[in-house]
């Protein structure tokens, strides 16, 4: 299937000034088999180390961080030739193996035209827990999605969509003809999500049974990562984040509330443990801002915010919504459609590397996202279905003067003036393609 950092990471193969590559993103996203296929394509030969599968490979690092040293010794284990400019030197499961991390300075000053690269499920999390001696400015980084609702129709072999869409004009509504489709594969996506197997599955069978039982393996070994990776005192505590982000998520005021984890718990007792889940991956916090200047980032109230999920299908499979509510939109939908839409429009704009807040005015107003792009605030209003009004996204144009923003539903494409601001309304399966109406 393909990925779109296929892209990106030729750029670094070929780049003058490439550095080890670190690649990180919740487990099970499709690194490693990315990492796997740019060496099969790219180079003559892959060099793969894994550090979780073989940990004998860890004292190699120990003695010290010769890398010619590294080199022979992986080379004779491996029984192969590391040739620079030829061979992929990829390390796997690089987080249980700290040492190698650290030598990935003496690999950048050292042996700079051997290209190493390595993915780390974990690492955000091995970072905090083992205090790693991290290499920085030695290294490039990427960080790895679940695949998006874009990467989500090239697999299906509905690619033909992002041709028609990629210059679709402002002024020409969507036609039945495409819309309907659309409409209904974004549905489909809802429920089948990004993760990498659950894709394959629904392109090969169409089973969604099938694809909820993988989605299920994941979240169980998710689970796993909790007993095996996070300190003892942390397991009980994210296990409770864990099972209340979707509760939480699905509430009208859905900022994160840690007494709603469990009653009596003060936030004090459990910001470590969503600080864990988010080093993992498994989550993304969204901060508010109430006074909004720029940068954004310095106006956000750290102790105010919402926790959405890395991945919309795993969302709804823990929500234990069947796939036939979803497809249908009947009534067992409506608690949770706000959240599903919400979260799955986060995801789209991670994607885009926007940096999403939230803004709220009060009790009167809340703003679903805003981001800084080129030096202008933009605003997002997501509704789940054809209605847009939208009172709080027009006080919000108002106060601060906006250029452009952007309404995401179920309604037709269209421009319009909002509060002097020029406010497009895009189908939320267009998302991946907002940046083209800027």
């Amino acid at each position: 299937m393909k990925r779109e950092i296929i892209n990106d990471l030729i750029k670094w193969k070929d780049s003058r000034r490439r550095k080890p590559l670190l690649l990180t993103g919740v487990r099970q996203c499709g690194k490693t088999h990315i990492l796997k296929e740019l060496g099969e394509e790219y180079f003559e030969n892959v060099c793969y180390v894994n550090f979780e599968s073989n940990e004998k490979y860890a004292e190699i690092f120990e003695f010290d961080y010769d890398v010619e040293r590294i080199i022979k010794e992986i080379e004779r284990l491996e029984k192969t030739k590391i040739v620079e400019g030829k061979t992929l030197l990829f390390f796997d499961e690089i987080q249980e193996a700290p040492r190698a991390i650290t030598s990935l300075k003496y690999f950048c000053e050292n042996k700079r035209n051997l290209h190493v690269a390595c993915a780390g499920s974990l690492l955000g999390v091995a970072l905090k827990k083992d205090n790693i001696s991290f290499p920085v400015g030695k290294v490039n980084r990427m960080q790895m999605r679940p695949m998006s609702f874009k990467e989500f129709l090239v697999a299906c072999g509905e690619d033909k969509y992002l041709d028609i869409f990629e210059k679709w004009d402002l002024n020409r509504e969507i036609p039945e003809l495409y819309f309907k489709p659309l409409e209904n594969l974004l549905k489909i996506y809802y429920i089948v999500g990004g993760m990498p197997e659950a894709v394959k599955e629904y392109v090969e069978t169409k089973d969604l049974e099938a694809v909820e039982e993988i989605q299920n393996e994941i979240l169980l070994d998710y689970s796993d990562d909790f007993s095996k990776h996070a300190p003892i005192a942390e397991i009980e505590k994210i296990r409770m984040i864990w099972e209340s982000i979707p509760k939480q998520l699905a509430k009208e005021n859905n900022k994160f509330v840690f007494s709603h984890v469990k009653e009596g718990k003060r936030a004090h007792e459990l910001e470590a443990a969503l600080q864990w889940l988010k080093n993992a991956g498994l989550i993304y916090i969204v901060e508010m801002v109430k006074d909004v200047e720029m940068p954004i980032s310095a106006a956000a109230d750290a102790t105010y915010f919402k926790v959405y999920m890395s991945d919309i299908g795993l969302l709804c499979r823990r929500l234990r919504l069947s796939h036939e509510s979803i497809v249908n939109g009947n009534d067992s939908l409506k608690t949770y459609k706000g959240a599903i839409v919400e979260n799955y429009v986060l995801n789209e704009l991670l994607y885009l590397e926007k940096e999403p807040y939230f803004w709220r005015s009060g009790n009167t107003a809340e703003l679903d996202f805003l981001f800084e792009d080129d030096g202008e605030i933009i605003p997002v209003e997501v509704k789940a279905a054809a209605n847009t009004q939208a009172k709080s996204y027009r006080q919000f144009c108002k106060k601060y003067d906006i250029n452009t923003g952007y309404k995401m539903s179920l309604k037709n494409i269209a421009s319009n003036d909002c509060e002097g601001t020029r406010t497009i309304s895009l189908p939320l399966f267009l998302a991946w393609n907002m940046d083209e109406y800027r």
